[in-house]
């Protein structure tokens, strides 16, 4: 069985695009087992998770949740619904991750194992890179993606 880490966001959209830097880090580091690929839009995880036997998979997301621009937290939603703050559902998204994990869980194609590597965010304006905390956080949010890939 394999792990899959899905960077989601938009990388032209500041830090909205910390999943694709993700991935792109782990692009010669992942292990056999372990896929990575990336998203822009929640709604296509579904599709990408579904269809195949994965022992895990983690999300890599930007995050707003107050605390620190880079900082890194990671949540299992297998069985518990993503954190949301209020007023951000949705974030840059017109349809949010956690409104994606949930809809995917009412539908019955939740992944066996489902979780979340959050990154705060410090800025999501078009057309600019990742902020500094944002970028510096890259290297333990692929650590953690990569931790979380580990398949029990």
């Amino acid at each position: 069985m394999t792990a899959l880490i899905v960077g989601l966001g938009h990388p032209d959209r500041a830090d909205d695009g910390v999943g694709a830097a993700v991935v792109d880090l782990l692009a010669s580091r992942c292990p056999p087992d372990v896929e990575a690929t990336t998203v822009d839009d929640p709604m296509s995880l579904i599709d990408v998770w579904s269809g195949a036997e994965y022992g895990v998979v983690v999300v890599v997301d930007a995050v707003v949740s107050g605390a620190s621009p880079g900082t890194v937290r990671t949540m299992d939603v297998t069985s518990s619904p993503l954190p949301v703050p209020p007023g951000s559902a949705g974030g840059s998204h017109a349809l949010g991750l956690a409104a994606t994990i949930e809809l995917a869980r009412a539908i019955d194609r939740l992944p066996g194992r489902l979780v979340v590597v959050g990154v705060e965010v410090g800025t999501l304006r078009s057309g600019g890179a990742l902020s500094a905390p944002v970028a510096a956080s890259v290297p333990a949010a692929a650590q953690a993606a990569l931790a979380a890939a580990a398949i029990r």
